[in-house]
């Protein structure tokens, strides 16, 4: 089971791209829980969560150096979203990016 975390400044416009991405990992077998929330809700959700990779949408690309400071000791790789990529929604290609992550 892998857990994806998505973050944007509301969790609205990654929602899309969520189902999108959960629909890729159902095509390959794949067991995941994929899941967007707001920028507001990452520490509370990682003190409570396992979570094997952190993707930031575009948007939100500002925050990786504070989180990749912040969450060292957590051991999660934190990566933006290729903007190409969220933009098109496209669910196969921002999976692949959370698997390569996560390795």
């Amino acid at each position: 089971m892998k857990n994806i975390m998505l973050v944007c400044v509301a969790g609205m416009s990654t929602s899309l791209l969520v189902t999108k991405m959960q629909k890729a990992a159902e095509s390959k077998n794949l067991e995941a829980e994929i899941f967007a929330i707001s920028e507001s809700e990452v520490d509370s959700t990682l003190q409570s969560k396992a979570v094997d990779v952190l993707l930031l949408g575009p948007q939100v690309r500002y925050l990786k150096g504070s989180y990749e400071t912040k969450y060292k000791d957590k051991n999660i790789p934190i990566e933006v979203i290729n903007m190409t990529d969220y933009g098109m929604m496209n669910g196969e290609k921002v999976l692949t990016q959370a698997l390569n992550l996560i390795g």
